[in-house]
């Protein structure tokens, strides 16, 4: 694989087993913001994963599965899979950009947006309607264990949700600053 980088490529390379922990440090893991596992197998992938959350904490993680059934498991378990070349590089930098980079959509003349969000932990607990009223936002659904979800007025927010987000686009930068801070206390 790397006399397919070319001469131009100026990074480092490090080989071993993807999941292997002293093979992810050398590899800079610990300066790491997000992880993709995205060797030829399903097993490597999701051990890899796992390592990166569970053993250095890394948030956003990705791992790519060629088998649908385990996807969906692993998509259960917590754990964000994507498959297949065009959309699994397109779910790969979406969770690996910082959120906000780029929407999913825009509408045709350029003011409304959607996009998807991680949650970030500060949410975990908070009720939908709050997370809409402080980031002036509507949520369009929320990608939950695997399966699309319609909020509603008692609705929470649960970690390892994905939000999808319906903003204008001269809010989205307050919205993703709120996001990223936290809900305001309540007086």
């Amino acid at each position: 694989a790397f006399r397919r980088l070319g001469p131009a490529f100026n990074g480092d390379k490090v080989t071993g087993y993807g999941f292997d922990q002293q093979v992810l440090e050398k590899a800079g893991i610990k300066r790491a913001d997000a992880f993709a596992a995205v060797s030829s197998g399903d097993n490597s992938n999701i051990i890899a994963a796992r390592v990166a959350r569970e053993t250095f904490g890394i948030q956003q993680v990705v791992a790519r599965i060629y088998d649908p059934g385990r996807a969906e498991v692993y998509q259960r378990l917590g754990i964000t899979t994507v498959a297949t070349v065009k959309w699994t590089a397109d779910q790969v930098l979406r969770r690996i950009l910082p959120a906000g980079a780029e929407p999913d959509f825009r509408d045709p003349s350029g003011t409304i947006r959607v996009d998807q969000v991680p949650v970030p932990e500060v949410w975990v607990g908070q009720r939908t309607v709050d997370f809409q009223t402080q980031t002036q936002c509507r949520i369009a659904w929320i990608d939950r264990l695997g399966e699309g979800m319609l909020p509603n007025r008692e609705s929470v927010i649960q970690e390892g949700d994905l939000i999808h987000l319906v903003m204008r686009e001269e809010n989205a930068a307050r919205a993703y600053k709120v996001i990223q801070n936290g809900p305001e206390e309540s007086s």
